[in-house]
């Protein structure tokens, strides 16, 4: 019974990842556009002192930069939203296909591969270069130097 329960809340939990509500009030909680997007009149336009427009001109820009670019982005993300939601999606599923079936695989192929590699070189260097070596380092640990200074 408490399997079948536990089983039941996994499904659950699986389906609650591809239906869950999205928060409409915070559309980058996680702060991927914080420096790239954020754009305003002030970023773009700016009259140093001495050299200003009308009032009036300065207010209307104002407002045509700002309704513009509102309406110019929610313009475009109508009509090329959902298309290019459907690219980048299917372009992600193809990396994410790509990495679980090819690229996983491959490493862990290497990695069995190598080790067995590994342990052959091992095998070798401790064979013959660790004999070679101790019996060098004994040849060379009665040589001493000695610095004098002549005048």
């Amino acid at each position: 019974m408490a399997e079948e329960r536990t089983q039941l809340e996994e499904r659950i939990i699986i389906k609650d990842q591809h239906t869950k509500e999205i928060d409409l009030v915070n559309r980058d909680p996680k702060h991927i556009n914080e420096d790239v997007v954020k754009v305003d009149f002030e970023d773009v336009i700016a009259e140093p002192v001495g050299t200003y427009s009308f009032d009036g001109v300065w207010k209307a820009s104002y407002t045509t930069f700002t309704v513009s670019k509102y309406w110019c982005y929610r313009l475009l993300s109508a009509i090329l939203g959902i298309p290019l939601a459907v690219v980048w999606g299917f372009l992600f599923a193809l990396i994410s296909f790509c990495h679980i079936w090819a690229v996983v695989p491959c490493i862990k192929s290497y990695l069995i591969e190598i080790q067995c590699v590994s342990r052959i070189y091992s095998l070798c260097i401790h064979t013959f270069c660790d004999p070679l070596f101790e019996a060098l380092s004994k040849i060379c640990s009665n040589i001493r130097v000695a610095l004098r200074k002549e005048v």
